[in-house]
């Protein structure tokens, strides 16, 4: 947690005011609220912590950087830290943005069973030739796909790899990275000591990772079958993500947007939530994904599947919360070559990004 700071009462309640705006999505009156806070108290660190958390939120992010700097040299929180960590991820300053994202293990809220107490060895970039590293699961489905196209590089420098997943993922990875052991991490997970064991997050740091050199080809690949689809143009469609996500309520749409965007969809439209397509895991989403010509998404786990098979995937992404990973770039992503990237404006509206999505269905541009 941040520091306690001793300040007056009125600037004490304008701050709480300020932060309760701030978590309830009024950007405008918290913003205004924080940087009166910071008028009245300029050394104060959570005024600062929290605007560069309200201007990492909206897309400001080197204007976060800046602040989160500030706040940091006053008082060095994790909070702090990760906020910054983010803030630089977003801008493509991988190296030193990956280094204060391993601050998101010491914040209570965001920790994860982690190994604390398993007799072996973070790994740091050691050498693995005839190593055996475990890598341990993290956050949602998303991050585990995004993360796991490391798995080759560590198989590359002669490891011996462990490969804990969620159960829906077990089949999927399994089939995709040959050699490994894969295992889903339900309660008691057996495998043989390793030398060193990693969390899938954080893979990149110790390897080097920079934006220019993101290891972008596809690498997901499923042993399932699916019926075979009809001939004709054939679209995926996700319009929601997880609800337990922080930012669920500006990624996901109403089921009237929804419907707004199935109406625009040419061809036919295939649901690719599992509860309407019946698929058992993500080995069966993707054989349904594999027959598809395009994939329409919310910023969900089904824009990280489409994206880590290559499959054309076009991303819908709000203005509010727009995750580190989709960078500030107009409409590609390095971390997947196959994915489109469509944008809320300042308005915070589906609407124009739907009318987008359709004009550009209509004069053919998949891919």
């Amino acid at each position: 947690m941040l520091p306690p700071i001793l300040i007056d009462p009125a600037t004490g309640r304008l701050l709480a005011q300020a932060v309760a705006d701030l978590e309830a999505g009024r950007m405008v009156q918290a913003e205004q609220g924080l940087r009166r806070v910071i008028l009245a108290a300029p050394k104060l660190p959570q005024a600062r912590h929290h605007l560069g958390q309200l201007l990492y939120q909206t897309g400001r992010y080197s204007q976060a950087e800046a602040e989160l700097r500030r706040a940091l040299a006053t008082a060095p929180s994790p909070e702090t830290r990760l906020g910054l960590g983010l803030a630089l991820m977003a801008q493509g300053q991988y190296p030193e943005g990956w280094k204060l994202y391993g601050a998101r293990h010491e914040i209570p809220a965001m920790r994860l069973p982690t190994p604390k107490d398993f007799p072996y060895p973070e790994w740091r970039g050691e050498d693995l030739a005839g190593k055996h590293i475990v890598i341990f699961p993290e956050q949602g489905f998303g991050d585990q796909i995004q993360f796991a196209r490391f798995v080759p590089q560590l198989q590359a420098q002669g490891a011996d790899v462990t490969l804990l997943c969620r159960p829906s993922l077990e089949r999927l990875f399994a089939h995709s990275f040959p050699g490994a052991r894969v295992l889903a991490a339900a309660g008691a997970v057996d495998f043989p000591d390793p030398d060193y064991w990693v969390m899938a997050g954080g893979l990149p740091a110790p390897l080097g990772t920079t934006l220019e050199a993101l290891p972008t080809e596809p690498y997901l690949n499923t042993p399932a079958t699916w019926p075979a689809l009809p001939p004709g143009l054939k679209i995926g469609l996700a319009t929601r993500g997880s609800p337990t996500n922080g930012n669920d309520r500006h990624r996901s749409l109403t089921a009237d947007q929804a419907a707004q965007l199935a109406a625009v969809l040419p061809g036919q439209v295939f649901d690719l939530d599992p509860a309407a397509s019946g698929a058992r895991d993500f080995a069966d989403t993707a054989a349904l994904i594999a027959q598809l010509d395009l994939v329409v998404t919310v910023d969900s786990s089904m824009a990280h599947l489409a994206g880590a098979m290559g499959k054309p995937c076009w991303v819908m992404l709000s203005v509010l919360g727009v995750d580190w990973r989709w960078l500030d770039r107009a409409s590609d992503s390095p971390w997947y070559p196959s994915v489109r990237l469509y944008r809320q404006g300042p308005d915070h509206a589906w609407g124009p990004v739907i009318a987008a999505i359709g004009a550009d269905l209509a004069r053919g541009g998949i891919g």
